[in-house]
């Protein structure tokens, strides 16, 4: 098993976060793993990405350049990366912030509408989450239990956020689930 991810969008998006989750998640489950970020000029705002590899076997190099995930929190994102997609892949997209979608009959793509159900939970910084919950149910790529516990020790000072961030991780694993993708 290999997935190479792009997870991309704008600054502040929590676009690292997944990244890092979902490689520390992988470590725990004692697989091999890679995370580059790479950030555009702007601080906040900006456009940001992050590549990751979890693999069973040994990553020969941490640079994604064919994706076989994509996550899109944004227009720019998914239109830079979209043609990058292997062939049989995937795009996980925001359609809360996205009304235009690939035109490649050769992928699979997930809509979620990752704010509107942050809002809905009543923090709308949690998207992000609901994104990588979506990810998780549809990839298998590392489990639920793995990130939530990379996420507790990420955030050991502040464990009023474990809860809201899991609830949003179930949001999108439901969405998945329910949408019978």
């Amino acid at each position: 098993m290999i997935q190479e991810i792009i997870i991309a969008g704008f600054g502040g998006q929590g676009i690292m976060l997944m990244g890092q989750l979902i490689a520390y998640a992988g470590m725990l489950e004692n697989k091999n793993v890679s995370w580059i970020p790479s950030y555009g000029p702007e601080m906040r705002g900006g456009t940001a990405n992050c590549s990751v590899i979890v693999s069973n076997s040994i990553i020969g190099a941490p640079i994604v350049s064919e994706p076989t995930v994509l996550i899109a929190m944004n227009l720019p994102s998914l239109e830079k990366f979209a043609p990058l997609i292997k062939f049989g892949g995937l795009a996980i997209v925001n359609s809360s912030l996205i009304d235009r979608f690939p035109n490649r009959s050769d992928i699979s793509i997930i809509k979620v509408k990752a704010n509107d159900i942050a809002n809905q939970l009543g923090n709308s910084k949690v998207a992000n989450m609901v994104i990588l919950g979506a990810l998780l149910e549809e990839t298998k790529v590392v489990s639920g239990e793995s990130v939530m516990k990379a996420f507790t020790k990420l955030f050991a000072n502040k464990p009023d956020l474990v809860s809201i961030n899991q609830n949003a991780m179930a949001f999108g694993q439901s969405h998945v689930s329910a949408s019978g993708i």
